[in-house]
């Protein structure tokens, strides 16, 4: 009798797929935490997976923080036959250069996106949508124009971004819910967060998405998101905005014109330059190979040995991780805005933003749909100038004019935010600085890293003479997710108490 499997998993990665075949047992799930009950699995710690996290900010390898565990790429599938498991690619993104003018381009992404959203909308039931201050949900708020729509912000002033979100829902006269939240709040719940994600993701924007899924989940089954946006529209500072001065920009403009070896040779000379511009220039002349590995870049290399101990530093660099996507793209003929756009759809897109945006809308039982992560309007992007992606000091330049369609000018304009969070803040009051300082002391600590180091770092950024907050973060994320999977055995565990690290009911 044979024994015949297949599967797949969706073109971009919308949700997740993990596989697994240890002890003569094949399986694979949406969440790694259902493997966790086989009889037959053992769960062990995959030692690769730490030091690329440290920098990339989330499970960066193939093989996830479970070792034996893996993920199926966006765009493949598999068979399995006989205990064989043969995996397969039937998708990928494509990008090209056309000559197709700017009014061409934005009445493309518009249509699609209208086309995109409403078929986004079928359902049995209400479809509401996220809503922040940010272009990428208010142009699909704009467009679906559901009933509901929900924010949330900090209680923070200079984080709460739900204050912009309620202003736009009242311009475009849509029912909006909002809510604050504050860091006894985020804290509290941060162990059920990491579990809920079952990896380590230390991108700081799942707290306030667990959030507002919570909050959406209370009247609804379906939301819309912008997730997708800015990889397939080039909406990152990180492709190349790294100056407000129109002088350099002008003159990276026009360096940008010559042969491709003279633009490399001149990045070679600015490379490690510390005078006004050169980050920018760096970053708009070198081949997006050597000055790109993605949207999070947390330790670097060595920063990131010299905190771990012998144990977790043998693992996959960063160069040869982000090579197997750029490999992919050598020799197409595109721009190197276009190679930066493509190393994202298959790495940061994918392993960050769709993963958290997944599981903090699942652990709640909100089913998240993404109307700009479709192959239609995928096929739009793909074939846009460059010239219209980054265009006169904007982000998403062509995609703005078409959510300018829709949205009013201060919103389709907005610069992009991301998901603020007060982490900064947090780390230097007392009360959260104490919960880190609890952790970073545990015994198990010790087999990971120089704890040493770890608190001299906590205490550094606490005293205000370094910002040390993303690695602190990042570290600490890494640290709860242990606890709660292998200290604790992966029980879901109970709210933590920000009055002293004990557990509480």
């Amino acid at each position: 009798m044979h024994s015949l499997g297949f599967g797949a998993r969706d073109p971009f990665g919308i949700k997740p797929f993990y596989y697994s075949h240890t002890n003569g047992v094949f399986m694979y799930a949406s969440e790694i935490k259902s493997m966790l009950q086989h009889p037959q699995f053992v769960k062990e710690l995959n030692p690769q997976a730490l030091r690329p996290y440290l920098t990339f900010q989330y499970p960066a390898i193939e093989e996830t923080f479970f070792k034996g565990v893996s993920k199926l790429k966006e765009g493949h599938y598999f068979t399995y036959v006989d205990g064989n498991m043969e995996i397969s690619r039937y998708y990928d993104s494509e990008f090209i250069e056309t000559q197709q003018t700017l009014e061409q381009t934005v009445e493309e992404i518009d249509s699609a996106v209208l086309d995109s959203v409403q078929a986004h909308k079928i359902a049995d039931v209400e479809v509401g949508s996220f809503l922040s201050s940010g272009v990428d949900s208010s142009y699909v708020a704009a467009v679906a124009r559901p009933e509901h729509t929900y924010s949330i912000g900090f209680s923070s002033g200079r984080f709460d971004e739900s204050v912009q979100a309620r202003e736009l829902a009242q311009s475009l006269k849509l029912n909006n819910v909002s809510e604050s939240i504050d860091g006894d709040k985020a804290f509290r719940y941060f162990p059920q967060i990491l579990w809920h994600l079952d990896e380590p993701d230390s991108n700081p924007s799942c707290v306030p998405l667990f959030f507002l899924s919570e909050l959406a989940s209370r009247d609804l089954r379906v939301v819309l998101s912008g997730e997708g946006a800015d990889e397939l529209f080039a909406g990152y500072i990180d492709y190349g905005v790294h100056t407000k001065t129109k002088f350099i920009m002008r003159t990276t403009r026009l360096l940008q014109r010559l042969p491709k070896k003279l633009r490399h040779r001149i990045a070679d000379m600015v490379r490690g330059r510390s005078f006004p511009g050169s980050k920018h220039m760096y970053a708009n002349l070198a081949p997006a190979e050597r000055c790109f590995i993605g949207q999070a870049k947390i330790f670097d290399e060595a920063e990131a040995e010299s905190v771990l101990q012998a144990d977790f530093r043998d693992a996959p660099s960063v160069q040869e991780i982000v090579d197997q996507s750029y490999e992919q793209v050598r020799g197409s003929g595109i721009s190197e805005l276009k190679k930066k756009q493509y190393l994202d759809m298959h790495q940061w897109m994918p392993g960050d933003i769709l993963l958290k945006a997944d599981k903090m809308t699942m652990a709640h039982s909100l089913e998240l749909r993404v109307p700009f992560l479709d192959k239609e309007l995928m096929k739009v992007a793909g074939r846009m100038p460059t010239r219209y992606l980054i265009a006169k000091e904007h982000t998403k330049f062509a995609f703005r004019q078409a959510a300018a369609r829709h949205l009013p000018h201060v919103s389709s304009h907005r610069e992009k935010l991301g998901f603020p969070v007060p982490i900064e803040d947090w780390l230097r009051d007392e009360k959260f600085y104490a919960i880190v300082h609890s952790t970073f002391e545990q015994p198990y600590v010790s087999q990971f890293f120089d704890q040493t180091a770890l608190l001299k770092l906590l205490d550094e950024n606490y005293k205000g003479h370094i910002n040390g907050r993303r690695k602190i973060w990042t570290i600490f994320t890494f640290l709860t997710w242990y606890d709660v999977f292998f200290i604790h055995d992966g029980e879901k565990p109970e709210l933590a108490s920000t009055d002293n690290t004990k557990n509480t009911k």
